[in-house]
């Protein structure tokens, strides 16, 4: 069934997986979106970045979403969201990869990143992160933004499920320090509760 709402948006898929690029653009189209793909990121780089930059703005183009993996041999997922940082590109980004933790989640929405998918995803997962990451692309990032160092290492650690004592230990400061952290850390984000905290570092919040 089409969705009438993604028919003026344009995603891009970057992707090395032939068959996982191919079944997944067949998917987005079906939802309604206009798709074109790509085998790598300097390829994305090229063709839609760099074109862009010299070509003169058009007014009523259609909203625009990067859909990319993470680990491709070429260029990772990681190094392309660093180059789109590097020229001012705030294009709504949703990783996918078949290799994901949550370390590499959390430094993904750090950068920016809208949404962090892991293979196999069900296609309304992806379908509701391309559009939650084209009416709030950064909004989980701008929130993370927020945080003060100390406090992105207590969320570091509260996301891999340290309890307070052991996250004392580690950062060497006293368990109260750490629950001061802790609260200020979730006071700026808005929740209430770790599945709220996981959420919001994951980019689902």
């Amino acid at each position: 069934m089409t969705d009438v709402g993604a028919i003026a948006t344009l995603v891009h898929l970057v992707d090395d997986n032939d068959a996982f690029r191919e079944s997944t653009a067949w998917l987005l189209q079906t939802a309604g979106f206009e798709v074109r793909e790509y085998a790598s990121g300097p390829q994305f780089l090229a063709e839609v970045v760099d074109a862009a930059a010299t070509a003169s703005s058009t007014s009523g183009a259609p909203a625009e979403c990067l859909v990319s993996d993470i680990r491709m041999p070429e260029m990772s997922g990681l190094h392309l969201q660093a180059e789109l940082r590097r020229r001012d590109n705030a294009l709504p980004l949703v990783f996918v990869t078949a290799h994901g933790d949550v370390p590499l989640a959390v430094e993904a929405m750090r950068n920016g990143a809208a949404h962090f998918l892991e293979k196999p995803f069900s296609d309304d997962a992806l379908i509701e992160a391309i559009r939650t990451a084209l009416a709030k692309p950064v909004g989980a990032a701008v929130a993370l933004a927020k945080l003060t160092p100390r406090e992105k290492q207590v969320l570091d650690l509260v996301v891999a499920s340290k309890p307070n004592k052991i996250i004392a230990d580690i950062l060497g400061i006293s368990i109260k320090t750490v629950e001061l952290h802790r609260a200020n850390m979730m006071a700026k984000l808005g929740v209430r509760s770790v599945p709220d905290l996981m959420k919001v570092a994951l980019g689902h919040g």
